[in-house]
Formats: structure tokens, C-alpha cells, sequence
């Protein structure tokens, strides 16, 4: 590892202070990704900025919604009341991610940033890797393409997002609070990561020393509708293969008035189902429909060699998750 030098912050604006005066910092809560990437040689900061002891620790009701601080557990957040009773689907999410040890020293904010588990941009032995190198290519395209990209992916990069959490984030409509050189901000969950495009080494749209502050979640009586299906090679300690957030909201005649749908494992970000989405209003929750949905939504799906399997089972895994969240309990 790349020797670096350390600073402990206890302030928002001491960390904005630290950063502007620092040559090529990086800000950390858990470190629980950001330290196996500096270990293996792909981060190499100069500086780290430590913000675990930043006030950034509630979750709290805010305007009929949720308020989550930045540096909540991962655990603290999935076993909250508030979370647990209104928005299933999140906690469940979080839970299905990582290993308890992980999850209770993995932050919510940090969660939003983890990168991609490719395995050639995490080896740098493989030197080929746009988001690791940008115009040095993409080796998986032609390599071990297995966990990889099937949907939003370009010419520069099929590597998928990672974290669980984020998909559960992204159905719900959540927002990202950050605050920055240029003040705060905030910004709609659908606009906080990237697709790859020519600039596969952006992950998010944060800009330069920008922190995160919160998160928060809308009110959406209907949430507490919902469920979380991961597809993984093992039960245990794994990525998604596939992943489903689903959050319905039913009429007296148990037709689907909204449907907020987004996928995991497929794509450079968290991919909102926009097209399945729209494909249930009006239906029921009855297998043509839900096939119907599935299909419309994959039609775009461009697999590699290696891959072509994730276009059926996203399609299945669609099918069960809007049934299983139909079965749950309405508010």
C-alpha cells in the first residue's frame, strides 16, 4: 500500500477545510471498500480525510419522510423502526449485503460509493481497464464476463454496480443531501450515478471535494408494499447475479396504480425499471402481465459471451419480486 497521511475531522467544515488544502485526499467513514482498493494498488490518495466522528449519525422523521445520516451503520439503518415499518424493501436490501462484521462498519453514505468488483479493475495486473486507465480498453468485453453489464452498457466499460442498497434507494426515489466547496445541494437518487458512456472512471455526478451528508427518503405510504429479491451464487457473503427492488401501490380491485421497479447486477448503476414500470399500471398482478412487464423491460438487454443467462433470470426475478411484494401488507 502507498503511504499516505491522515487526518481526523470532527467538523463538516473542517473536512471541507482539509480537503481544499490537500493534494489528491479521499474522504472516509468505514473504509470497508475504499481500504481493499487502496490495498490492492487501484486508490492510491495521497491524503485521507477521516469523517467517522461528524455529526452525521440520526435518522430522524423530516416532512413526512426519513432523514439518514451519512455515516449511519449499514446495520443501524436496516434494524431502525422507521426504516423496518416503512420501507421494507430497504432494510431487506441492506441485509442481504455483505457480512454482519461489514455492515456494521460500512456507512450509508459510503455505501452509495462503493466501486465495481470487475475483476480486471480490481487487479491492476490487468492492464487493461478504461475505468482503471481511462483508453487503455476493456478486458472483460472479451474476457470473464460472467457477473458483468447487460443493460446501459457502452463501448468503454460493461462493469455493473455493485451494492444492494443502492437498488432499494433507487425504487424508493430517494435523495442524496451532499454539501461542498460550492455549498449544498441536492440530488435525485436517479441522477447520482453515471452510466459508463466515454467517462467509465465517474461513477457519480459528485463533483470535486463534495461530502454527503444525508439521505432521504420520500413519503411513500405505499413502501411498506415491497420487497427485495437477490439472485447470488451462494447464500452466504456474495454480489447479485440479479437483483429486484419492487414497491407497488394497489387499488380495491388490486390493480397497480404505481409500480417502482429497479435492478441490480445489470448495469453501471442502479437500474430503474422504467419501462417495466410503466408496462403493470392498470394490470393485475397475474403472470401474463408481470412476463409482459419483464420482457419489455429486457428487450433492451445486450449480454456478452458469458452472460446471456442474466437476461431470463432478470426476467424471472422481476416476475418474483412483484409477486412476493403484492402478497405483502398495504399501510
Amino acid at each position: 500500500m502507498k503511504s499516505f497521511h491522515y487526518v481526523r475531522v470532527k467538523t463538516v467544515d473542517e473536512a471541507m477545510s482539509a480537503y481544499s488544502n490537500s493534494s489528491d485526499p479521499r474522504f472516509i467513514g468505514g473504509g470497508t471498500n475504499l481500504l481493499d482498493l487502496m490495498k490492492m494498488g487501484v486508490e492510491t490518495p495521497s491524503h485521507l480525510i477521516d469523517v467517522s466522528r461528524l455529526p452525521l449519525h440520526s435518522i430522524e422523521e423530516r416532512e413526512g419522510g426519513v432523514r439518514i445520516g451519512a455515516l449511519v451503520s449499514n446495520t443501524d439503518a436496516a434494524n431502525h423502526e422507521l426504516i423496518r415499518t416503512r420501507y421494507p424493501v430497504l432494510s431487506e436490501a441492506i441485509l442481504s449485503g455483505a457480512s454482519q462484521q461489514l455492515r456494521n462498519m460500512a456507512t450509508m453514505g459510503g455505501n452509495l460509493l462503493q466501486r465495481t468488483r470487475c475483476y480486471y479493475f480490481y487487479d491492476p495486473s490487468y492492464t487493461e481497464c478504461n475505468k482503471r486507465t481511462p483508453g487503455s480498453g476493456c478486458a472483460a468485453k472479451e474476457g470473464v464476463n460472467r457477473i458483468h453489464a447487460i443493460l446501459g452498457a457502452g463501448t468503454e466499460c460493461i462493469a455493473t454496480h455493485p451494492s444492494d442498497m443502492c437498488v432499494a434507494l433507487a425504487a424508493l426515489d430517494a435523495v442524496v443531501r451532499v454539501t461542498g466547496p460550492k455549498g449544498e445541494r441536492s440530488l435525485p437518487f436517479h441522477g447520482f450515478h453515471r452510466l459508463p458512456g466515454n467517462t467509465p472512471q465517474l461513477d457519480t455526478n459528485l463533483l470535486a471535494g463534495e461530502l454527503i451528508t444525508a439521505i432521504d427518503l420520500p413519503a411513500l405510504a405505499y413502501a411498506r408494499r415491497s420487497h427485495y429479491l437477490k439472485v447470488r451464487e451462494r447464500s452466504s457473503y456474495a454480489f447479485a447475479l440479479v437483483s429486484v427492488a419492487a414497491v407497488l401501490d394497489l387499488d380495491s380491485d388490486a390493480k397497480v396504480r404505481q409500480a417502482r421497479i429497479a435492478l441490480g447486477g445489470v448495469a453501471h448503476m442502479p437500474w430503474r425499471a422504467r419501462t417495466a414500470e410503466k408496462l403493470m399500471i392498470g394490470e393485475k398482478i397475474e403472470p401474463k402481465a408481470l412476463r409482459n412487464a419483464a420482457n419489455g423491460e429486457l428487450a433492451a438487454a445486450r449480454p456478452y459471451r458469458d452472460n446471456a443467462f442474466k437476461v431470463e433470470l432478470a426476467k424471472r426475478a422481476i416476475v418474483r419480486a412483484l409477486t412476493t411484494a403484492a402478497a405483502q401488507e398495504a399501510a
